[in-house]
């Protein structure tokens, strides 16, 4: 169990580093083009390569999103659990949908495999040399991060047991 709390505080640190210095790419490349557009000149990659910052830095959020528990949940079914004072239903309940985020975002997650491997195949240079496949891999990158903070919440859930504390959902 303290191996997977490791690996999650690691994805944790990737996941918050990731998404500072994507911002601060961002931030600055769009500074950059607007001082080159003040200037006359055209630089015809920064747009780009900011819109796909902005793509890699959602998944990054999405990341720390799952680790706090924040992420885009079903609140009827919630509500109901929340006032349930039953910690079996509250375990059983949490490694379910911890269950199914893992496998959707696993499904996901080989729907992107494959768009890349399309994308290596049939894709073309994008800008600065840099074929667009690379930058499709991004999708497959993201949601591999937050499939395993999924299956980390799972494997962390059902080792704790029914002793942990309900917790709002």
């Amino acid at each position: 169990m303290k191996f997977i709390s490791l690996f999650d505080d690691l994805l944790e640190k990737i996941s918050r580093w990731g998404l500072v210095s994507t911002l601060f790419g961002i931030l600055s490349l769009a500074v950059m083009g607007i001082i080159f557009r003040w200037l006359g000149q055209s630089v015809m990659w920064i747009d780009p390569v900011v819109r796909h910052l902005v793509f890699l830095s959602a998944f990054f959020g999405g990341s720390l999103a799952t680790s706090k528990n924040v992420h885009i949940k079903v609140d009827l079914l919630t509500k109901l659990v929340e006032k349930s004072n039953s910690r079996i239903i509250h375990w059983v309940y949490r490694n379910l949908m911890s269950l199914f985020c893992f496998l959707v975002t696993l499904t996901l997650l080989k729907a992107g495999c494959d768009f890349f491997l399309v994308e290596k195949e049939f894709g073309a240079e994008a800008f600065l040399g840099i074929h667009s496949a690379y930058l499709v891999a991004i999708i497959p990158f993201g949601m591999g991060i937050i499939s395993l903070r999924f299956f980390n919440q799972l494997i962390l859930g059902i080792l704790s047991g029914v002793q942990r504390e309900p917790h709002h959902l």
